[in-house]
């Protein structure tokens, strides 16, 4: 089957994963997640790609992430994936690929799905039994957002400003948020979406995305049945 190309709209959240090859370790210790951040933070400034969120696991990364163009994420992903690896070659005497092919993404509707993105990112370090609290893992943005740190590579989306007229008060409702964690279905359905590249919304949402691209942003109907299988995190 052909591969399609990824889905980039600009104005519209993407979730974004980038898997380290054979799923080995991307990071050996602080100085590697360290240098990761800044260049995320270097790129997604001049390409005008405003961060919302991000998790950096052992063998991973999420970014949830709104282009102000269409080649906006591409850039920027290009460019921090290649500058990651050649310094992080050069730093640990070692040669060839790092991540396991391109880096996968999707779009997903707001409204619907962009806070329980984050807390999905946030609680990964949880599910994946590294910590018991998110508050105590360092590489995420889920201190940012429960006002444990200012984090400067994250612009806030106005959907978390609603949560209240206070820092503190939206610092609370969304550590409530994270304390309540997002259904099974959610889960699975935040996690297929970005690795099998369909947009995640409502029938509504999905049309509109239609009509402002070539590619398609759902999975068709017809043909021969679709077989699910378990995707990681």
């Amino acid at each position: 089957m052909a591969r399609l190309p990824r889905l980039t709209v600009p104005g519209y959240p993407h979730h974004i994963i980038q898997r380290g090859n054979n799923r080995q370790a991307i990071f050996t210790d602080a100085a590697d997640y360290e240098l990761l951040l800044s260049l995320v933070d270097e790129h997604a400034h001049k390409q005008h790609v405003a961060v919302h969120g991000y998790v950096l696991m052992s063998n991973h990364f999420h970014l949830l992430a709104t282009p102000d163009t269409v080649e906006g994420i591409p850039q920027m992903m290009q460019a921090v994936g290649r500058r990651y690896v050649r310094h992080y070659n050069l730093r640990h005497v070692r040669t060839g690929t790092l991540w396991e092919g391109r880096y996968k993404s999707t779009l997903i509707q707001a409204e619907r799905h962009l806070l329980a993105c984050m807390v999905y990112m946030d609680l990964n370090p949880v599910r994946a039994a590294m910590v018991a609290d998110p508050a105590d893992y360092a590489w995420s943005s889920h201190r940012h957002f429960i006002g444990r740190r200012t984090d400067k590579l994250i612009t806030p989306h106005p959907l978390y400003w609603e949560l209240g007229n206070t820092p503190f008060a939206r610092d609370e409702a969304y550590a409530d948020m994270v304390r309540s964690g997002i259904s099974e279905e959610q889960r699975k359905a935040l996690g297929e979406s970005v690795n099998r590249g369909w947009a995640l919304g409502d029938a509504d949402y999905v049309a509109d995305l239609q009509r402002r691209t070539q590619r398609r942003v759902a999975r068709a109907q017809a043909g021969r049945p679709f077989k699910d299988q378990p995707v990681p995190d």
